[in-house]
């Protein structure tokens, strides 16, 4: 439920992708970073010098063996036009991942969203690689683990996150919605307005999570500020920042006329 993939098969990631996020107070703002997995294994340890590698822990030194996703650079940067990264993407056949919003103010947060969202990418990377070694399973065995997939593991996710992670999660999946429209990706919009559903049917009705997403999946220009003007909205809720919702609620009402 981390990144979503704007380009690119979330079950099959080519190792290389631009990560995108947008600015928390200005959905325009773009920040931008591109993530590579290493096609050969390499430990960052191998090339320190003894002295710098005796001052390193064994764990940091473990980890740094199993290095997977790289951010270059190592922190979200503002990037010009969302466009060009989608046509950069396309030109190079890069992954395309949408990984959320970040405080534009916060360098701090834009660090840390790179590095672990690069992480998650290298892991779903890995777990691909790795089915790419194991045996293809036989029909009997794939009948014999059907029960499993009653267990719906994004359900099981979605219960446990709190209001502002589904939110969140609303916020990156907005972006999706639009970029499907753009596109005119019927069935990523199809996908992406399914879970959206699942994520505004937990909200509590007073996020108004149902006029979201169908704000979100219009076609329309307006329907793209309308989900902004929702998302907004829900975040003051949340943030128990009341004096700000009548002027947000105002410019809902302005544009639903």
């Amino acid at each position: 439920m981390g990144i979503q993939f704007l380009r690119g098969n979330s079950q099959a990631p080519k190792g290389h992708a631009f990560l995108i996020a947008r600015s928390s107070s200005n959905p325009n703002v773009v920040y931008c970073t591109y993530c590579i997995v290493p096609p050969i294994p390499m430990s960052l340890a191998k090339y320190l010098p003894p002295l710098f590698a005796a001052q390193i822990p064994s764990e940091d030194l473990q980890e740094a063996t199993n290095l997977s996703g790289m951010p270059i650079p190592p922190m979200l940067e503002e990037v010009n036009s969302l466009e060009y990264i989608k046509t950069l993407a396309e030109r190079r056949d890069d992954d395309l991942c949408d990984i959320g919003t970040v405080s534009s103010r916060d360098e701090g947060a834009r660090m840390q969203m790179a590095a672990f969202s690069s992480q998650e990418y290298g892991q779903l990377y890995s777990s691909y690689f790795s089915t790419l070694k194991q045996p293809v399973a036989s029909t009997a065995e794939i009948e014999e683990a059907a029960p499993l997939d009653d267990l719906d593991a994004e359900e099981l996710l979605l219960q446990t996150m709190s209001e502002r992670q589904k939110l969140s999660e609303l916020s990156k999946l907005i972006g999706t919605a639009r970029y499907a429209l753009e596109g005119r990706d019927s069935a990523l919009l199809q996908d992406t307005k399914r879970r959206m559903q699942r994520i505004a049917g937990l909200l509590a009705e007073k996020y108004r999570g149902k006029e979201l997403v169908a704000a979100a999946v219009n076609p329309d220009e307006r329907g793209a500020r309308l989900a902004e003007l929702y998302l907004s909205r829900a975040y003051k809720l949340l943030d128990e920042e009341y004096a700000e919702i009548p002027g947000i609620e105002r410019s809902i009402r302005e544009l639903s006329d």
